[in-house]
């Protein structure tokens, strides 16, 4: 059963306040879970802690950038301050973009999407891990759809997610033996409010989505549950859609037809 399996369990979250961070937050509280809420704006992550405290959680606020290592060290240290241990790391802050990559104006694009997704998720990481092993504890980590295949107009988004993918399969390997599992998740499009933030080709935020037709995508609260599920029952990975899960054994037989199928759901938005 995982319905309590996070009850009284220590759980840090980055890009916990908004979003879907947000409702793992919410969820999580729900079991009774110790919550180290992380994210660059205090005001929004107040606001989901007092919402998680209500549901029976404890929840404490950890400003930080998770591109900023110094930052990434101060959220893990607050949060063994305040509750003597890590129980559970997920790596969620992301970012996203829209632009061909010759449109790009400058490759700083490049660089962040690579900071934000990537080596955010390394930072916290490294600096939790000591913890994890005392615990024999949990690491999870958003990946996407696609982090597994080339999906058009978002080659620096496509570029972080692949090599968070690979980071977290080369962890599992070496930690074989730890007591600390690495779960993977790769969502395909969830309606989190992630695609109105993408970047464009200036650097700047879109302030608009241009490739999801909520209509068609999973709700915040689906993807959540079985983020938490995965998560508490150490799984090794979750391809969420029915798309996904063929694509990857299609890819290996026609990989232009998977090509095609990642432009064409790109242009339905889904």
């Amino acid at each position: 059963m995982t319905s309590r399996a996070f009850e009284d369990n220590v759980v840090i979250i980055t890009g916990a306040s908004l979003g879907l961070g947000a409702e793992l937050a919410r969820q999580l509280a729900d079991q009774g879970a110790w919550l180290a809420l992380a994210a660059r704006s205090a005001d929004r992550l107040e606001a989901v802690a007092d919402e998680c405290r209500e549901r029976g959680g404890r929840a404490i606020v950890a400003p930080t950038d998770v591109t900023d290592q110094a930052q990434c060290r101060a959220l893990i240290e607050r949060t063994v301050a305040e509750y003597g241990r890590i129980d559970t790391l997920i790596n969620n802050a992301g970012m996203g973009m829209w632009a061909r990559f010759e449109e790009l104006q400058h490759l700083d694009v490049m660089q962040q999407l690579m900071w934000v997704n990537y080596l955010g998720s390394v930072y916290c990481t490294s600096y939790a891990l000591p913890y994890l092993r005392q615990t024999r504890g949990r690491l999870a980590a958003i990946s996407s759809l696609a982090g597994k295949t080339g999906v058009p107009a978002h080659s620096g988004y496509v570029a972080s997610k692949h090599a968070l993918t690979g980071f977290f399969d080369t962890l599992r390997i070496e930690l074989q033996g730890s007591g600390v599992s690495v779960t993977v998740i790769f969502p395909g499009f969830v309606a989190t409010g992630i695609h109105e933030r993408n970047i464009g080709p200036d650097g700047r935020l879109l302030g608009q989505s241009h490739t999801v037709d909520y209509r068609r995508a999973m709700p915040t609260e689906t993807c959540a549950r079985i983020v938490i599920r995965a998560t508490a029952r150490r799984r090794r990975q979750v391809v969420m859609t029915l798309r996904g899960k063929v694509g990857q054994w299609l890819r290996l037989i026609a990989p232009g037809l998977v090509d095609t199928m990642a432009r064409r759901a790109v242009e339905r938005g889904r």
